[in-house]
């Protein structure tokens, strides 16, 4: 099985059949929960997000950042949705999410132009 076809069978686990999260989506590494089911829909968007990290290392502004370009997340329109998330100040237009409890991340990723639009990557969560 491809990597491809490895990963969407993977996701049609997590997606209820109204194209919502079916599982608890938790921290990968204190295991605190950040959203519970049935709290986001899957969006398909392109974000960079800092490699993983303590907080205390994610707002310096060095010229290069190493990260990835992540394309699945868990979308959500309210912040109030998360059970436990943190957030970064601000870096440039930006605010990167984090986990509220061991403070590490991004997780996700917030942009200051749109008020209503949080995005949890899947990659950097667990879903229980």
């Amino acid at each position: 099985m491809d990597q491809e076809s490895k990963e969407s069978t993977d996701r049609s686990s997590l997606v209820s059949d109204d194209g919502k999260n079916s599982k608890s989506v938790l921290c990968q590494r204190c295991g605190s929960k950040v959203l519970c089911p049935g709290t986001a829909v899957l969006a398909e968007k392109e974000l960079f997000l800092p490699s993983m990290r303590k907080k205390s290392g994610l707002s310096s502004t060095e010229a290069s950042v190493d990260g990835d370009t992540l394309s699945a997340h868990w979308f959500v329109d309210d912040m109030y949705t998360f059970e436990n998330v943190g957030f970064t100040k601000d870096v440039g237009r930006i605010k990167y999410l984090i986990c509220a409890d061991c403070e590490i991340g991004p997780i996700g990723w917030h942009s200051l132009d749109d008020k209503k639009s949080f995005y949890i990557a899947l990659d950097r969560v667990n879903h229980a």
